[in-house]
């Protein structure tokens, strides 16, 4: 089971942003990879500190996380937080957090080549429409999407200002003496090589255009707005980069006669004035298919009849919700003589007097019952 972000950081759930950026510092210090060579344990810890901040950092993130927990991001087809991240990820997201602890500005000797960092590719964004069922049980979802790929054929050479390490350094006279700072290699982008020979239908980043159809597994339960990521399957990055992610936004398409509610899901229910006096079993549209449902005699207009679980599953494990349904008796607009006269009988007939028992709840708190 997934350890909890807060828990991971050692903060609480009221934590501010320098709070969190602090523990994470700390914790990516003690886990990093130059104080802790080949200690596998350490590059894991690493990562998940790292995947903590990355959701805890950004606050609609973090919003969602609190909400649905990790299930918000990880699902079923590997999506966000996290979930994925290489370590190059993550110096080239957070290295500013590190400040001079490794080796000064950002940089971190040791890794990925005397201290070169790896570029990453630029992030892609799609939407995905869902009809409700699909979000009731999730799905997998193919779709074509158009990004950067290094070319065939390609060459790269080791970036003469730099000398391939990424980055150049810069030494400042202050009033408080020499200061020396590093900053990413403009000649190269931090990528620490220079294209040396590349196609003619390539960029000037030895970069070309081409579709791909991406596969995405979508977890029930997803709501509309909801933003997944799919790792590297974003635009690649020249050279030794890596690719950026494609971020899947959440589409959901209305239904015809459910309303949906958070887990829960709402239909009207339209029945006759017989049906309501006499009682009758009807067959009604759910989510997964139709269920049938007794009336009792005498039923009321308003009143709210609640079908536990055939609502839309948690995101987050809980289970799923209720399927309401609101009945309304239809008065009919235009009588017949016969059935006028019945009804001019019956509005002398105690029978058809409104007595309503104090047990039957007004509309208000009907209303109230629903959101309590």
């Amino acid at each position: 089971m997934k350890k909890d972000y807060y828990e991971l950081l050692g903060i609480s759930k009221s934590a501010d942003a320098a709070e969190i950026k602090k523990a994470y510092r700390k914790k990516a210090i003690e886990f990093h990879p130059d104080k802790n060579p080949g200690d596998k344990q350490a590059e894991e810890n690493f990562k998940l500190a790292a995947e903590a901040y990355e959701v805890l950092s950004d606050p609609n993130k973090k919003a969602r996380y609190d909400q649905y927990g990790h299930q918000a991001f990880d699902g079923a087809g590997g999506f966000g937080g996290g979930q994925g991240m290489n370590m190059d990820d993550i110096f080239s997201q957070f290295g500013d957090i590190f400040g001079s602890a490794f080796g000064g500005g950002g940089g971190f000797s040791g890794f990925g080549g005397g201290g070169q960092r790896r570029m990453k590719g630029s992030n892609l964004r799609i939407k995905v429409k869902l009809t409700l069922e699909e979000i009731a049980n999730g799905v997998e979802k193919k779709v074509k999407v158009k990004r950067k790929v290094q070319a065939k054929g390609v060459q790269y050479k080791t970036c003469s200002t730099c000398n391939g390490q990424g980055q150049v350094m810069r030494v400042t006279n202050t009033i408080l003496g020499r200061m020396q700072s590093a900053s990413t290699c403009p000649s190269c982008g931090g990528t620490g090589q220079t294209i040396q020979s590349k196609t003619k239908d390539a960029d000037a980043q030895g970069m070309i255009m081409e579709d791909e159809t991406v596969s995405i597994k979508i977890p029930a339960g997803v709501s509309d707005g909801m933003q997944l990521k799919v790792s590297n399957k974003g635009n690649d990055a020249p050279g030794n980069g890596v690719p950026g992610d494609l971020i899947v936004a959440i589409e959901e398409i209305e239904h015809e006669f459910l309303k949906r509610e958070g887990e829960n899901l709402h239909l009207d229910l339209y029945i006759s004035f017989p049906e309501a006096v006499l009682g009758i079993s009807k067959d009604i549209d759910a989510i997964n298919g139709k269920v049938r449902i007794k009336l009792e005699e005498g039923i009321q207009s308003g009143k709210i009849l609640r079908l536990k679980g055939k609502g839309v599953p948690s995101i987050n494990g809980y289970g799923n919700g209720d399927l309401l349904i609101h009945v309304n008796v239809w008065t009919p607009k235009e009588l017949n003589r016969e059935q006028r006269e019945f009804f001019q009988k019956a509005l002398t007939d105690d029978n058809f007097i409104p007595n309503p028992e104090k047990s039957d709840k007004s509309f208000f708190e009907k209303v109230k019952d629903m959101f309590s």
